[in-house]
């Protein structure tokens, strides 16, 4: 199965999708993930998506489509796969249709997590990164047993610069704008299901297991 898991930043897209990687055992395709590799690698394109990041902006399609035509690709991606966070825009999408349809392969669904603006303000302002091993947790939600050390590797835990109030409200905004016009593309062509994931990780395995349960007795 090939999924797309949309949702604003914060809406709990990655933590889903890791959830579902050990259940259906398919890969998880983040853009994120992407742009921090070519990020920390210093590449040309990692310097030039750092700059646009730390707006608060979305990169240009461009590096996007690239980054995502090389990794469907890969052997991993042979037996399904999920994407995490893209596409954002129809451009992406329509983008997306040629890059699966040179594949041979199509989307089979779309869910778009659906949760309160402020909700995500407090979700991602309490966020704290690992610095070896990229493990995410939350002061509030999910927090390190000692403070600012990481529970796996012992790394330091560090606050993302983009996860501050004025720089999140922000990619909100740009996020509403950008992709009501894609969960209505996707609604129209029957892909799209919303899921409320305001009550953490179990409740939307739950839901998501209910979702392909439905949609496989079709």
């Amino acid at each position: 199965m090939n999924l797309i898991i949309l949702g604003a930043p914060g809406a709990g897209k990655g933590t889903l999708s890791d959830a579902l990687v050990k259940e259906m055992n398919i890969p998880k395709i983040s853009t994120g993930d992407m742009l921090r590799k070519e990020v920390k690698d210093q590449t040309p394109l990692g310097l030039k998506a750092k700059e646009i990041m730390a707006k608060g902006a979305l990169v240009s399609d461009e590096i996007i489509n690239e980054l995502l035509k090389n990794r469907v690709k890969q052997q991993d991606c042979k037996s399904g796969f999920m994407l995490d966070g893209f596409p954002r825009t129809i451009n992406q999408a329509l983008e997306l249709d040629k890059i699966m349809k040179e594949n041979a392969i199509k989307i089979d669904l779309v869910i778009n997590l659906v949760v309160s603006e402020e909700l995500i303000v407090k979700r991602l302002t309490n966020r704290r990164v690992c610095r070896k091993c990229g493990a995410n947790f939350n002061l509030f939600s999910f927090p390190s047993k000692k403070a600012g050390i990481c529970d796996f590797d012992g790394g330091e835990l560090y606050q993302r610069a983009d996860d501050n109030e004025t720089t999140i409200r922000n990619r909100l905004t740009v996020y509403a704008r950008d992709t009501q016009p894609l969960i209505d593309f996707y609604a129209k062509k029957g892909l799209l299901e919303d899921i409320v994931a305001e009550k953490g990780i179990s409740d939307m395995v739950e839901k998501f297991n209910q979702i392909v349960a439905v949609k496989n007795n079709k």
